[in-house]
């Protein structure tokens, strides 16, 4: 039968599906033994869906009568679900790479915080900066992590802490939502801190009674589509009160749960989040035993951040417990002013080396287990027949190059495809 697709990826040495029966999510049995085709093609349709993914002979035969607008001779090469990143915060003005060398010298989270630096410094900036100023270093970053294999990405709000920049910050994510190739999940992130001269209690009837109603508003008349709400739980920021009337208040409004949770000190969150039904929560590094089996049992997917520990020299993440105990583990960047990282393939490694999980575990946490925490691994996280055709093809013989070689990144991924569309071909060194 002859047809016209959009592009034919014909004959890679390796294919990885991540899954091939459509899980929604992996748990370590199933992330340490992901679905690799070998000698392998993939057809994606001018729907940018996958058609077919299989063996290159049967494939070719089955296609022989059809025309591509585009074909990928990807011999010797390697095939990837495009990676996902499931924690950002990139909207932002002000960056702090003099606080970099205050925390070098010993200065903790929350000394740099009560300085007055930290979320406080960047809000500053934030609320002074224009929208379009505001869009463009977002546009920027947002390539950056599309480069490094990035091609669905959730972006927090939280540097405005009153409504108006934080409805500003979600008007510059919606707009590159419309006008950028890469899939953006957007977060409401209005609890990201109590702002100056308010108490906690002020700061959440401010979000529950002023801010969530006008969100509920552009919502509702479709000029804004925002996926996910987050709080930060944490002691000296949003108690375990405050955190729960905002999170169920969003949930009412239909959004994800997926919350920043016990991060600096054991909060509770991770009991917390199982009860309200939250879809997932971040961080971690201080998660109790009894916050890991409520995780499992209510499937709340753990977004570890591995950058995060690193930078601030926090305890990592329990990743191998929380795989142990059956937890669907997923990563993320965690990007934002402090902690500069806009590299998927670096935070699997870091994973991998400082977490202790495989290459085949974190590969799977930064594809469909961090899609299922974005409530999008139906449409994407591996390469299955009706998911988005989003994938890397890399240039080496073997997947794991992309985590072992440690910054390699750039050299490694030929190209990103987006919706079958190549958005970039890493020969001509160009952005299409």
């Amino acid at each position: 039968m002859s047809r016209n697709y959009r592009l034919l990826v014909k004959n890679a040495k390796q294919v990885v599906l991540i899954c091939s029966n459509g899980e929604k999510f992996l748990t370590k049995p199933g992330m340490q033994n992901l679905c690799v085709i070998e000698n392998c093609s993939i057809i994606i349709g001018s729907d940018g869906l996958i058609k077919a993914v299989g063996p290159a002979e049967t494939i070719r035969a089955q296609y022989s009568e059809s025309s591509f607008d585009k074909v990928i001779d990807a011999t010797g090469m390697c095939v990837l679900p495009g990676l996902v990143d499931a924690h950002t915060h990139p909207v932002w003005a002000g960056d702090r790479v003099h606080e970099f060398a205050m925390k070098l010298a010993g200065a903790s989270y929350m000394d740099v915080h009560r300085a007055g630096g930290g979320i406080h410094f960047t809000v500053e900036h934030t609320r002074a900066a224009a929208a379009s100023d505001l869009l463009a270093s977002l546009s920027s970053r947002l390539a950056r992590m599309q480069r490094a294999g990035t091609t669905l990405v959730e972006c927090k709000s939280g540097y405005g802490l009153e409504l108006k920049t934080e409805l500003k910050m979600l008007e510059v994510i919606e707009e590159a939502r419309r006008s950028l190739p890469i899939n953006i999940s957007s977060t409401y992130c209005g609890a990201h801190a109590v702002p100056k001269g308010k108490s906690v209690t002020e700061a959440t009837e401010d979000i529950l009674q002023v801010q969530l109603p006008r969100l509920k508003e552009l919502m509702s008349a479709g000029r804004l589509r925002v996926d996910n709400i987050d709080v930060f739980c944490e002691q000296g920021v949003f108690d375990l009160g405050s955190t729960r009337a905002i999170l169920q208040a969003g949930k009412d409004m239909g959004l994800n749960i997926n919350f920043h949770g016990d991060e600096l000190h054991p909060m509770n969150s991770a009991q917390l989040g199982a009860e309200l039904g939250a879809l997932a929560i971040s961080h971690l590094e201080e998660v109790t035993d009894e916050g890991i089996v409520a995780m499992a049992k209510a499937k709340t997917a753990a977004v570890l951040l591995p950058t995060t520990a690193y930078i601030l020299r926090l305890p990592q993440p329990r990743a191998r417990d929380m795989l142990d105990a059956g937890v669907i583990v997923a990563l993320g960047s965690d990007f934002n002013p402090n902690a500069y990282c806009c590299s998927m393939p670096i935070v699997m490694h870091l994973a991998c080396v400082n977490m202790r999980m495989s290459m085949a575990e974190a590969l799977a946490a930064a594809t469909i287990n961090a899609a299922f925490a974005l409530g999008r691994s139906h449409t994407h996280g591996s390469l299955e027949v009706n998911k988005h055709g989003d994938l890397l093809i890399l240039n080496c013989a073997r997947w794991e190059h992309l985590i072992y070689q440690l910054g390699g990144h750039q050299e490694i991924i030929r190209y990103v495809v987006i919706k079958g569309n190549v958005v970039h071909d890493n020969d001509n060194t160009m952005d299409l």
